[in-house]
This record gives C-alpha cells, sequence and structure tokens, in this order.
C-alpha cells in the first residue's frame, strides 16, 4: 500500500509541475464547449463555463496544498509550544493552558471555522486564519502528553543539573524525541485540512471565484451531476485520491517511526 500511496502523490506533484511549465489557463471561458465531456483536446472535459477542468484541478490542487502546508506549520507551532509549557510546567500553568484548550475542544472545528469565515468574510487570508483556530489544539494535548513522560528522563534530569536552562531543554532534549510522533500528526493534518478547505469553499466560505478551488467545483458539480455526470465524479475522485494517499502514507510513517512496532 505504500507504494500506491507514493505513487498516487508523486503522480499529484508531476502534474502540479506539469501544469506550470505547459502554463495552462484556468480560467479560460469558451461557451462553445459547455459541459462536454472528455475527449482528447480536453483530457478531463469541460465545466459548466467551457473551462478546462483539469486545468482547474491542477490550479485547484495548489491551493490545497498552499493552504494545507500554512495551516499545519502554524498549529504545530501554537500547540507544540503550548503542549511544551504544559507538559514540562505541570500544576497551575498545566491547568489553566489545559483549560483553554478544553474550550477550543469543546466546539467543532468545522462548526467554529465557519463561523469565523462568515463573520470575516471569504478570502484566503480568513480561510486560513479559521482553519488555525482549532487545529492547534490536538498537537497542544499529543506534545503535553508526550512532554511529562519524557521530563523526567535520565538526560534530561542530567541536562537540568548541569544548569541548562528552560529553552534548552525544552528545544534541545525534549522536542527531538517528539519529532516522529508529530511528523506523523502532521501527515494526518494536512488531509483533514485540505478536506476542511474544500468543505469552506463547497459553502462558499473559502476560495471565491475565478480561482479555482476543488470544493467550489464540487458546488458547481452537483447542480449538473444529472447532465454532466463526468464533472463531479472526476473532481471527487481527485480529492479522494489525494486524501487516501496521504492518510496511507501517515499509516506507513507511523510504523515506520514506531520503535516498538515488530519488523
Amino acid at each position: 500500500m505504500k507504494i500506491f500511496a507514493y505513487s498516487i502523490l508523486g503522480l499529484w506533484l508531476i502534474a502540479v509541475l506539469a501544469g506550470h511549465l505547459f502554463q495552462l489557463n484556468p480560467n479560460s471561458i469558451d461557451l462553445n464547449v459547455i459541459l462536454n465531456n472528455p475527449s482528447a483536446n480536453r483530457w478531463f472535459g469541460s465545466d459548466d463555463l467551457g473551462r478546462d477542468i483539469l486545468a482547474r484541478i491542477l490550479s485547484g490542487v495548489e491551493v490545497s496544498f498552499f493552504v494545507a502546508l500554512i495551516v499545519t506549520v502554524i498549529t504545530m507551532s501554537v500547540g507544540v509550544f503550548v503542549g511544551l509549557l504544559a507538559g514540562f510546567y505541570g500544576g497551575k500553568v498545566d491547568a489553566v493552558l489545559m483549560q483553554i484548550t478544553d474550550v477550543f475542544l469543546a466546539f467543532p472545528g468545522i462548526l467554529l471555522a465557519i463561523a469565523f469565515a462568515a463573520v470575516l468574510g471569504p478570502s484566503l487570508t480568513n480561510l486560513i486564519m479559521a482553519l488555525c483556530l482549532t487545529g492547534w489544539v490536538s498537537y497542544a494535548r499529543l506534545t503535553r502528553g508526550q512532554t511529562m513522560s519524557l521530563r523526567n528522563r535520565q538526560h534530561v534530569l542530567a541536562a537540568q543539573s548541569l544548569g541548562a536552562n528552560v529553552p534548552r531543554l525544552l528545544f534541545r532534549h525534549i522536542l527531538p524525541l517528539l519529532a516522529s510522533v508529530l511528523v506523523v500528526e502532521a501527515t494526518y493534518s494536512l488531509a483533514s485540512v485540505m478536506i476542511a478547505e474544500a468543505s469552506l469553499s463547497f459553502l462558499g466560505l473559502g476560495i471565491q471565484a475565478p480561482n479555482a478551488s476543488w470544493g467550489a467545483m464540487l458546488r458547481d458539480a452537483v447542480r449538473y451531476m444529472l447532465v454532466a455526470p463526468h464533472y463531479v465524479l472526476i473532481v471527487g475522485g481527485c480529492l479522494m485520491s489525494l486524501i487516501l494517499a496521504i492518510n496511507l502514507s501517515g499509516d506507513y510513517l507511523r510504523d515506520k517511526l514506531d520503535v516498538r512496532t515488530e519488523r
């Protein structure tokens, strides 16, 4: 399965590079080919405005990767910082930080993101901010639990007895031991953010026209499901294949980086 997952991811990366190389125009409208079926000229057919579906898919996957990477980096940074502080200090610091975390955890992430995007208005920046609201929570809880088990390790206690300050203890002696679990968590987060971005765009709260987004394309495609089923099937199949490949890659990384797994 790992070969399948890596092959799919590799094909998507090649497709994105090919889209830049051939300079496809995803916003070119041709009213003579509205909702045409796939053909030799347009491999994935055309949409309700006669635009090339393949070109728009390649443009949309760039947006998905960009949003997913930015959101993952921001949420991981915030969550890891909060988790390190809570797990290392414990006591009142842990109680306050975890209470704040529990407040954000009490709200469904996608509903909070919808409310935030609806209040501020649809845009790429607001979409990223909305997805960052609750994404850090899982990193904070994971990092806190791991830090609590690592802070009493011999090498941490030895560094502390030699006068190492708290930042050095956290980022030099504890954080490197969390790298494997954080990488796996980030892999799953990429897939979750892509689905959330597509969901918000589907509702009209994400990427706005004429920019391409898979969620917005699915929203337009469902209206023509009976007359042009290729539109929704192709876009939905592309989204499914990419998310599946990322999740399978995460499963492989989890098994590969888990030293307790028998091989």
